[in-house]
């Protein structure tokens, strides 16, 4: 035993070393959040000597990021909500359904989570042009959920393969359509899948940048990502400024991680185990 204690001594010791090396920008964001410019400018990678939070003073008092994450939020919650509702549905479809194209469809969403979201953005631009919607959070909830949906699809069509098919069938039996089904039958059984799905959902919409610059350019409407590139200055920027709205946006996702946790491991092992 303690031969077998000792060989695991080295991989405890690379395991430390990689979370550290990992963790060490999260560390330097939240370090260098609590220094002044002055000190930040003199020693920008040492310790603080002393701490401010003057910083996360001006970025909650004197900038609109409560606006931005509050736009931020609106989007993501929606955004998410659209894209599990509408990917269950099809998953339950193309899992339970009988009708040609099913195998179709299914190679179409994995292709559709193949296609970069850069590509996309000329086409949707002119698209919510002409829709009047830029400006708009309606512009990127839509954006988004089309991104989102197929993922959506192919994770959920996989768990839904583990629920037994006669549970279907006694519900069918029993006088349930398809909707009242997935909900009533379905869904419940798959809620670790769907958490899952609402996680990683939830933090790609949160953290996302290029569509939210292009399609939000009104300050006002602009998601907590966009907004942060309006204090990067041409010449000089605070960036202990712009660390701390960045620490203050990765608080919402951490949190809704932490309190989704156990259910995002089962739903995640359980998605890729069959």
């Amino acid at each position: 035993m303690k031969i077998s204690g000792l060989a695991s001594i080295p991989r405890h010791v690379l395991l430390a070393i990689l979370t550290v090396i990992a963790l060490a920008p999260l560390i330097f964001m939240v370090l260098t959040s609590v220094k002044s410019p002055d000190e930040y400018s003199v020693n920008p990678a040492g310790l603080p000597k002393s701490i401010t939070f003057e910083n996360y003073t001006h970025a909650l008092i004197d900038l609109p990021t409560l606006r931005w994450a509050m736009n931020s939020l609106i989007v993501t919650v929606v955004a998410v909500i659209i894209s599990t509702v509408v990917g269950a549905m099809a998953a339950y479809a193309i899992s339970f359904g009988n009708f040609r194209g099913r195998t179709t469809l299914l190679s179409g969403s994995i292709a559709a989570i193949m296609v970069p979201p850069v590509v996309l953005v000329v086409p949707m631009f002119v698209t919510m042009v002409n829709l009047k919607l830029i400006n708009t959070l309606g512009s990127v909830i839509v954006f988004y959920s089309c991104l989102l949906v197929p993922f959506c699809i192919f994770f959920l069509y996989n768990f839904f393969r583990t629920v037994p098919a006669e549970l279907v069938e006694a519900a069918v039996v029993d006088g349930a359509g398809p909707i009242r089904t997935l909900f009533s039958v379905v869904v419940p059984l798959a809620k670790p899948a769907l958490v899952t799905v609402a996680v990683v959902n939830a933090i790609w919409a949160w953290n996302e940048l290029l569509i939210a610059l292009v399609f939000l350019q009104d300050e006002k409407s602009r998601t907590l990502m966009a907004g942060m590139t309006l204090l990067q200055g041409r010449y000089v920027t605070n960036q202990p400024l712009v660390l701390a709205v960045a620490t203050l946006s990765i608080l919402p996702v951490a949190l809704f991680y932490l309190l989704s946790q156990r259910a995002f491991v089962r739903g995640l092992t359980a998605g890729i185990g069959k």
